[in-house]
């Protein structure tokens, strides 16, 4: 696809600001903005569309950017989705490309940049596990999540890390390579206990040769790719081999190995067919919301299957279908879901080279895609024999998982509803009801670290969650800990929120009781704050889960919800969270300083080996830093300018 030509309409040609070209009102940003879509040619292309706080609204794409665009605002289109959307937009911009098959890439690639209000959207989360033969004389498989390294071999994607350490116990069963770390592997004397119960051939101390191990490594990937028979075929033609020159021993180990590849073969629950490399789709659409399920088929295994659930559905298939003047163009609901997802989650490559769908799809979008990725896609909707037993299982996958995702968000809907009413606030929408929660965390006050967690939108925002490290405190000092805390979370939110640009939320949690709350009361009071923002989750008698009361910042009595009541569950939950992601970031931040690990690394020139060399010769970091440079020196690999810069950091 080549470099798409400049905007039309450049970015800011057609922004309304209060004190800007456009003062004169709404009306003549409205005449402005109809004179840029008269001016639009008659050209394939992608247009995007900005409300007044230059909000991206709305990315679609035209065959015809003059008719599409213009058929927006040539009829009233009332109250409806497409109506709001219409009343939003404040400004455009236009790109023109050479193709509808170029605009369809574009127009995905920029819905996944810029994120839409209006458009169907799905999470960026693709990060595959893989299962990598890192390269070495005797290479190690892992499981590996990342960017691929060409230099080393990579199988998959796989859908569950599950699934990436379920086939590595497999290869370890029937080919025995070793999975260990070069460091471990480099500085092995004897053998592991993997080899003890053969599941390792022992090439760190020598027990397999490089020719007979590269052998087991060349099988294992013939194992992947999906050639099962023919590697078969291979084993039994050496064991016969070995059997008439009288090398029982070694055509034993083959049939042994032959036997744990046969067991493996026959656990395998699906079985593909000649099919090596395909992806199985099915959508399902229901009470506003959808999911589309994917199954994977990898060298001729079936790995499993993952759900994915994208937002904006009912507005983004509400302007979808209105934008198309002819009903019977109109694509139903799953085949835009459906048609979305291809787009979005195939755009950086890695498809494969067969699809298996549940509803059919636009010709060009496989025709794009298989452009933009150099393989040849084919797709098959009505497939017979196993493929239809795989679209089954998917379909049937994508119901449970959405009617499970239905369940979940209507409790978690009435125990928002059951809080609000419980703690009488009245929010302006319940949809966007946002609770903050806070907890203080340490080891004897080492490391104190406190945590900020985000509720809103029914869930948990784990994108929101915050760390503060806690410093300068007396060690031990909760109450101090939480001053500081809620002082840099809301001093500068505090003044962003009077000048409207920020927002605070509508509840803040503070893990703790009277003390707590009444040092968050002293914050808000310096700050100018909603005292009745601040609620305390003090435990009960005993210390027992669901006995909990809420304390209150503005003289309310202390209120027990019952051991039973859906709010004080959605509190319990907020809290828990706040605790674990308090906890696990006050462990992780203590085992760095007891190990003084990330300090030394953090020394230009100290890798790994140089790091572990110093610890080792000193007995810890505390010996690093009481040692000389002339010490320092001493140690192998370590310069003077190195160990000049070692001290200096130390001290």
């Amino acid at each position: 696809m080549t470099e798409p030509v400049e905007p039309l309409i450049p970015p800011a040609s057609a922004v309304p600001a209060a004190d800007g070209p456009d003062a004169d009102g709404p009306d003549a940003a409205r005449e402005k903005l109809l004179a840029e879509v008269a001016a639009l040619p008659a050209l394939p292309g992608v247009y995007r569309y900005f409300d007044a706080e230059d909000q991206v609204l709305y990315v679609g794409k035209a065959r015809n950017l003059k008719k599409r665009v213009s058929s927006y605002f040539q009829k009233n289109h009332g109250g409806t989705r497409i109506g709001h959307m219409i009343s939003k937009i404040a400004r455009m911009q236009t790109t023109v490309v050479r193709s509808e098959a170029e605009a369809l890439l574009l127009e995905n690639n920029l819905i996944k940049t810029l994120n839409p209000r209006f458009n169907i959207l799905f999470r960026d989360d693709k990060s595959y596990p893989y299962l990598k033969l890192a390269t070495h004389e005797y290479p190690r498989m892992a499981y590996y999540r990342g960017s691929v390294d060409k230099k080393h071999a990579y199988f998959g994607p796989y859908p569950s890390a599950w699934a990436v350490k379920e086939s590595i116990q497999l290869l370890q069963k029937v080919f025995r390579l070793r999975t260990c770390e070069d460091t471990v592997f480099n500085n092995r004397t004897r053998p592991c206990l993997l080899y003890q119960i053969k599941r390792c051939s022992g090439p760190c101390v020598g027990h397999i040769s490089p020719e007979d191990y590269a052998r087991d490594v060349g099988n294992a990937q013939r194992f992947l790719q999906g050639e099962q028979q023919e590697l078969m075929d291979t084993l039994q033609a050496r064991m016969m081999g070995h059997a008439e020159r009288l090398e029982f021993e070694k055509a034993a180990e083959i049939r042994n190995q032959l036997g744990a590849l046969s067991r493996v073969l026959h656990q395998q629950s699906v079985d593909t067919g000649s099919d090596k490399d395909a992806d199985v789709l099915a959508v399902r659409v229901q009470g506003g919301r959808a999911c589309v399920n994917l199954a994977m088929v990898r060298g001729g295994r079936h790995l499993g299957d993952r759900a994915y659930f994208p937002a904006h559905v009912e507005d983004a298939t509400a302007i979808g279908t209105e934008e198309v003047e002819d009903a019977a163009e109109r694509p139903p609901v799953d085949v835009q879901v459906l048609e979305a997802f291809i787009a979005q989650h195939y755009l950086d490559g890695g498809v494969p080279p067969l699809l298996v769908l549940s509803h059919a799809v636009d010709k060009a979008l496989i025709e794009a895609l298989s452009e933009s990725s150099g393989v040849k896609v084919t797709t098959v909707h009505q497939p017979r024999e196993q493929r239809r037993a795989w679209l089954d299982m998917a379909c049937k996958g994508a119901e449970l998982a959405l009617a499970r995702l239905l369940a979940e968000e209507g409790s978690q809907q009435a125990r928002t509803r059951a809080l609000v009413e419980a703690l009488d606030l009245s929010p302006e929408n319940l949809d966007t009801f946002r609770i903050e929660c806070f907890d203080v965390s340490h080891t004897a006050g080492e490391a104190t670290q406190a945590s900020c967690v985000v509720f809103e939108a029914h869930r948990m925002q784990s994108s929101q969650y915050r760390r503060y490290n806690i410093e300068g405190v007396t060690g031990g000092d909760d109450y101090a800990a939480m001053r500081q805390v809620l002082t840099r979370r809301y001093a500068k939110l505090a003044e962003a929120a009077e000048k409207g640009e920020a927002r605070l939320p509508d509840l803040v949690l503070v893990d703790g009781g009277r003390g707590q709350v009444a040092m968050a009361r002293e914050v808000f009071e310096e700050l100018g704050l909603d005292l009745g923002l601040i609620v305390g989750v003090e435990k009960g008698e005993g210390r027992k889960v669901g006995l909990e009361e809420l304390v209150f910042a503005d003289g309310r009595e202390k209120v027990y919800l019952g051991k039973d009541s859906a709010a004080l569950m959605l509190v319990a939950q907020i809290r828990d969270e706040a605790h674990r992601f308090a906890i696990t970031g006050m462990r992780a931040r203590r085992a760095s300083v007891r190990t003084g690990g990330s300090r030394l690394e953090d020394i230009p020139g100290v890798g790994p080996k140089k790091r572990a060399r110093l610890l080792q010769r000193f007995g810890g970091l505390r010996g690093v830093g009481d040692a000389s440079v002339e010490d320092l020196v001493s140690v192998e690999g370590i310069s003077r300018e190195l160990a000049e810069e070692i001290y200096r950091a130390l001290h």
